[in-house]
């Protein structure tokens, strides 16, 4: 038997996983996501250049088939180092079980894996010893456990890749790793959204036909165990392939480079897309991107907020009217992207209630989502800050006690709370907002009574309207005005609702259903609130959290940005707002339409005041964009910056202003000045976080001298009127 057959676990199984990448790429390039054509030089630079990653990628995942190989061995099972090895697993086995090891500081799962582990090491090792006849078959089922293991690995990872791909149209990400975390919500979500039973008997029954071939190909390896001369030159070869893969492994990953994303991502291999987005799931601004000195950054802002005192963000915000303390619901909907209601183009219908109270409301109809998860759209409305690399504010441990929406309406008497209809724990929504003064109504707020339906994510929108109502009906007896922000969940895969409330069945877990049940929900939700005595004094402000894909051919898709926005007043008349604008700019409009005096950190503005400077903010957890001049600035980490051009691609029996197809056409010139002004908001955002300077602690007095005075709105007809209908 030849050196070369020693090597055969490690070669058919690196084959093995070779061959489902390729297969993977070809289905994730037909994918109906992947909108985008492909030429034969970045075809071929695609399948050349992954399969090299994915060969080198598997050398470094199959370390631990490194390890348990060369330990196979049959004279450790001798007298008297046998017993010595089961003694040192005995003696582990009860340390662990003590309850007061290493492991159990760190609680959790992480003592009872531990346990079952050396439990395991400890049963097998008795076996071995004790069993020397049964020797050879033990090790021969461990092996093709071991074999079976890694097939399996391999084709869930395929599996897992596809879905991801299915849902956000690229490899593993940030968001895959949050889902490590909250895995009752995603493996729940995963359960109804798919045909779970006979997915995973598919691929058991895959795995173990592979597994058999496999076996056939590598038992020579444990049919004559290598000898230790053997085991070192094994052991060398695969050690100089280790360490070469670490280095190609990078700098593979360098090239994936091209214009077209959808190209850098199928090149891409998908577990070293986790690794990254692991390690940089806390980004260092001033470590990763590109800065000016600071005081330049501040000065740049300071151009952008001519009313900043002082060198930092906080400046006046002053009206010449009296504040008016009406109740405000906030609702923030669940991935209801522009191009889902009507006047964007949309000729099915799925959003009748929204397009009519649309036409009814204060509309901002090209205002962008500064992000692409809840977490991002909810930081937007709370704290009305440029999103910052990295993981949101809102799972930092640095979340509480911020200068918030919540803060400035809890210091003008206003109870304050943050309802959602599933489980608040999700995302760390309910350490942010009860760390940032807010009361918290989730699903454990309810009565069995009052669930009728409900799925993974929590209860269905109807059930959180009726919630809504009654608390709202409770507080409006306190003579206090509310605010009152709810986020919905029904709006989100598997998109299941109950039936017969809609012409679309909750049980076909339809996209088009789930907005057109948030639709229904919220026509419920204003029928029931019209009749209360409250609602003549309320404002409701209705934005999506984000849109319902982000996937594109560029870093920055604008048209997976582009969300709806209004501000409906019972009392008040339509208007329009058809300039630039940013989710962080809602609140403050808001503020100023209500006519509230304020010290002000927000970097949003109110857009209805004539100094506006109409721009956006747009980004993933490391790519950070401004658009602004028809530009598109993005700063990356490894201190990139690049610029796009802005063309309009118009869809004919649209308006003007619900045009959102823009072709990103890339700069051979940069403008200085918009890189100078991205760095700038990014790197003074940032700069605040790290210095704890974006706290709700500075001198804030809602009476304010009366010296500060804003300008007035009279010169524009049509703000004025919007605000004269807030009084």
């Amino acid at each position: 038997m030849t050196f070369y057959k020693k090597l055969s676990p490690f070669y058919n199984l690196m084959v093995f996983y070779c061959i489902i990448s390729f297969l993977l790429r070809i289905v994730l390039l037909f994918h109906p996501i992947t909108q985008s054509s492909f030429t034969i030089l970045e075809s071929l630079k695609i399948f050349s250049l992954g399969i090299i990653s994915d060969v080198f990628t598997f050398i470094v995942a199959s370390v631990f088939l490194w390890l348990y190989l060369i330990f196979i061995s049959n004279s450790k099972y001798n007298k008297p180092y046998g017993y010595i090895i089961l003694s040192v697993f005995v003696g582990l086995f009860a340390y662990v079980a003590s309850g007061k090891s290493i492991f159990s500081e760190y609680g959790g799962a992480l003592p009872k894996i531990v346990l079952i582990f050396i439990g395991i090491k400890t049963a097998l090792s008795a076996l071995l010893l004790f069993l020397p006849a049964l020797k050879d078959k033990i090790r021969y089922w461990l092996f093709a456990f071991v074999m079976f293991l890694y097939v399996l690995l391999i084709l869930q990872n395929a599996l897992s890749e596809y879905f991801f791909w299915n849902e956000f149209g690229v490899k593993y990400n940030f968001i895959a790793v949050n889902y490590l975390i909250y895995t009752n919500e995603v493996i729940g979500n995963i359960m109804q959204s798919y045909p779970v039973i006979p997915l995973f008997s598919a691929l058991f029954l895959v795995t173990g036909i592979v597994t058999y071939f496999i076996l056939k190909g590598s038992k020579n390896y444990i049919n004559a165990i290598p000898s230790f001369n053997e085991k070192l030159k094994i052991s060398g070869i695969y050690i100089v392939l280790f360490a070469i893969s670490l280095f190609a492994i990078p700098n593979l990953a360098k090239t994936e480079n091209s214009k077209n994303v959808f190209v850098n991502e199928l090149q891409a291999n998908g577990l070293y897309k986790f690794y990254l987005a692991f390690q940089n799931n806390k980004l260092d601004y001033f470590k990763f991107y590109k800065t000016s000195p600071e005081q330049k950054a501040y000065a740049i802002l300071k151009e952008q907020f001519p009313a900043i005192s002082g060198e930092k963000m906080i400046r006046k915000i002053t009206s010449d009217s009296t504040e008016n303390h009406k109740n405000v619901v906030l609702i923030t909907i669940e991935s209801l992207s522009a191009e889902y209601m009507k006047m964007y183009g949309n000729q099915q219908n799925i959003t009748p209630f929204l397009d009519s109270l649309a036409q009814k409301s204060l509309q901002f109809t090209n205002l962008y989502a500064v992000g692409n998860r809840t977490v991002r759209g909810l930081e937007a409305v709370t704290l009305c800050l440029p999103p910052t690399a990295g993981e949101s504010i809102i799972k930092r441990e640095d979340n509480k006690n911020k200068f918030s929406t919540g803060f400035l309406f809890n210091q003008r008497g206003y109870n304050v709370k943050f309802m959602y209809g599933g489980d608040a724990f999700f995302d760390n929504m309910q350490d942010f907002y009860s760390g940032n003064g807010y009361k918290i109504v989730d699903k454990s707020s309810f009565t069995p009574e009052e669930i009728t339906f409900s799925n993974v994510w929590g209860v269905c929108d109807e059930d959180m309207y009726n919630k809504a109502i009654k608390v709202m009906n409770a507080e409006a007896k306190e003579n206090k005005p509310f605010f009152n922000h709810i986020m919905t969940v029904s709006n989100h895969r598997p998109f299941t609702y109950p039936n017969n409330k809609i012409d679309i069945p909750g049980d076909i877990k339809s996209r088009d259903g789930g907005v057109k049940y948030t639709d229904y929900s919220l026509r419920k939700f204003f029928a029931m609130a019209s009749k209360q005595p409250w609602f003549k004094n309320t404002v409701f402000v209705i934005v999506a959290d984000h849109c319902a894909s982000s996937a594109g051919k560029t870093e920055l898709p604008l048209d997976k940005y582009r969300i709806p926005a209004f501000i409906y007043n019972p009392e008040a008349k339509p208007a329009k707002y058809n300039k630039l604008m940013s989710q962080i700019d809602l609140i403050p409009t808001l503020f100023g339409l209500l006519h509230f005096s304020y010290e002000s950190k927000f970097f949003g503005q109110d857009v209805l005041k004539p100094d506006y400077k109409p721009r956006a903010f747009i980004a993933t957890y490391q790519d950070l964009g401004l658009i602004k001049d028809n530009v598109l600035t993005i700063l990356s980490p490894k201190q990139e910056v690049k610029q796009f051009d802005l063309e309009l691609n118009p869809k004919p029996g649209i308006a003007p202003e619900y045009q959102i197809d823009y072709n990103e056409i890339p700069m051979k010139t940069q403008r200085t000045d918009l890189v100078n002004e991205t760095i700038s908001f990014y790197q003074t955002a940032s700069d605040m976080l790290k210095k704890r300077e974006y706290q709700k602690s500075v001198n804030i007095n809602p009476k304010i001298d009366s010296g500060f005075k804003q300008a007035s709105l009279k010169n524009d007809k049509q703000i004025t009127r919007s605000e004269r209908s807030f009084q």
